[in-house]
């Protein structure tokens, strides 16, 4: 129990560093990829973007969607691909080979589709190299470029505000 509290602590840790480091320079560039990632205690009809994509005329087959569970021995080949905790190690160590090349692909947009404020959620988002990120969480608002304030539960509302700043920002 202490030694989680202390993984947590380092992997915090990391995630500081990251954003401290981070420069916000959103690029003009249409949108061709976008990256999902969510919890599954919160949200986990992952088939909805795939339909609010087509909507969109988004239809790269890059797009990728990743889901995160707290739980260990979860075994469901619903999703691309998902990863929970044991997948991460100390000081922002990433035991998955998915899951790195997921944050090493440089999407033109990446949504963080989570209100929880949850370190190893966090760390993904903050270590990604997508251009634009956008996220429901305000608990950190250095982690993303957009914040749509939303419960993950009204996807209807944020697929139309979602859309609205694309168009505004002239990425549709």
């Amino acid at each position: 129990m202490i030694l989680k509290a202390f993984k947590t602590k380092s992997n915090q840790k990391y995630v500081n560093s990251l954003l401290q480091a981070h420069k916000a320079g959103v690029n003009s560039k249409k949108i061709k990829t976008i990256a999902v990632l969510f919890n599954v205690d919160e949200f986990s009809d992952f088939e909805l973007f795939r339909a609010y994509f087509k909507e969109l005329n988004l239809t790269s087959p890059k797009h990728k969607i990743v889901a995160f569970t707290d739980d260990d021995k979860f075994e469901v080949s619903q999703w691309e691909s998902y990863f929970s905790p044991k997948d991460f190690g100390w000081k922002g160590k990433i035991n998955n080979v998915d899951l790195q090349s997921f944050i090493d692909e440089d999407y033109d947009v990446l949504i963080s589709y989570y209100k929880s404020d949850n370190v190893l959620l966090n760390l993904i988002t903050a270590a990604s190299k997508a251009n634009l990120k956008v996220g429901l969480a305000r608990s950190d608002e250095r982690l993303y470029d957009l914040i749509i304030d939303v419960n993950p539960k009204n996807f209807e509302i944020f697929a139309i505000e979602f859309r609205k700043y694309l168009n505004i920002l002239k990425k549709i």
